[in-house]
């Protein structure tokens, strides 16, 4: 369903690259050179069969063999060509997302930075012409509904969500006003998870980082105090500390904003809220 390519760390250095690209043709030249093998060895075997096997064995590998095609033939009745089989699989994997994929495309959720990380390069479906990494728009939706699940494990009053990209602070306060869920943007107060002097002080059990670069403080506040961590991460992000990953474009406001809705929707769902919660054009509109 995916494979995915990617670079090194943070910031892409020319040294690095060149170790990367070395790195990869030294591992496609193994993989080349053992399937290259792998076929010599298994014509050897299949050669050295052949001169043994007398005529009464062959009748009878045949008859076998074309018994099988039968039986394969009556299983894939009614399915007229492999178009029509990867159409039906498609839209039965449609009709399970928690949204349209076209509303997932329209937000640009699937969009990625030139970086990759190692964390996130399993989920890299390939590089736009540009350079800009692309999701794997099967896995979002599969992340955002372990996200949701996750998040759902926990009272609201026990969670913080921390945003101080400025994009996404109108989602997250309705996410806050919604779900019960305080919501930190703008600034996050040092030491408030960890600094039990503070009269602000605030313990916490999990934290929802909209972005590890950004939302450093928060994350390390949240890692010291060992609670939990719920990371959106782009391609650019490393997941190290966090219990659980939702992926998508955590640049883009539109963006931002859908991942925020689907959360407050399967929150208040799972918690039995009962919210008027605005529809996904509200929280995907640019101010």
């Amino acid at each position: 369903m995916l494979k995915k390519k990617t670079q090194e760390e943070k910031v892409e250095v020319p040294e690095d690259k060149l170790k990367g690209k070395k790195l990869e043709k030294a591992a496609e030249a193994e993989s080349l050179e053992t399937e290259k093998s792998s076929k010599e060895n298994l014509e050897k075997k299949d050669s050295e069969q052949v001169r043994v096997l007398s005529a009464e064995d062959i009748e009878q590998k045949k008859k076998a063999i074309l018994e099988k095609a039968k039986r394969l033939k009556e299983k894939v009745e009614g399915i007229t060509d492999t178009k029509t089989l990867k159409e039906k699989i498609k839209a039965k994997k449609r009709t399970d997302m928690l949204i349209p994929l076209e509303d997932y495309v329209k937000t640009g959720i699937y969009l990625g930075t030139r970086v990759v990380t190692p964390d996130m390069k399993q989920f890299v479906y390939r590089r736009r012409a540009d350079g800009l990494a692309i999701f794997n728009t099967d896995l979002i939706d599969q992340k955002i509904k372990e996200g949701i699940d996750y998040l759902s494990k926990f009272d609201a009053k026990n969670v913080i969500l921390v945003c101080k990209r400025q994009s996404g602070w109108k989602a997250a306060k309705k996410f806050e006003e919604l779900t019960g869920i305080r919501a930190f943007t703008k600034k996050y107060p040092a030491g408030i998870l960890t600094n039990t002097q503070l009269k602000d002080f605030f313990e916490n059990e999990l934290s929802i980082i909209t972005d590890g670069w950004l939302d450093k403080n928060a994350l390390k506040d949240t890692l010291d105090v060992h609670k939990k961590v719920l990371m959106i991460c782009g391609t650019n992000n490393f997941a190290k500390g966090a219990d659980q990953v939702i992926i998508g474009n955590n640049k883009s406001g539109k963006s931002v904003g859908l991942i925020f809705y689907l959360l407050t929707r399967g929150y208040c769902k799972a918690k039995g809220i009962q919210a008027d919660i605005p529809e996904m054009d509200w929280w995907i509109e640019e101010d």
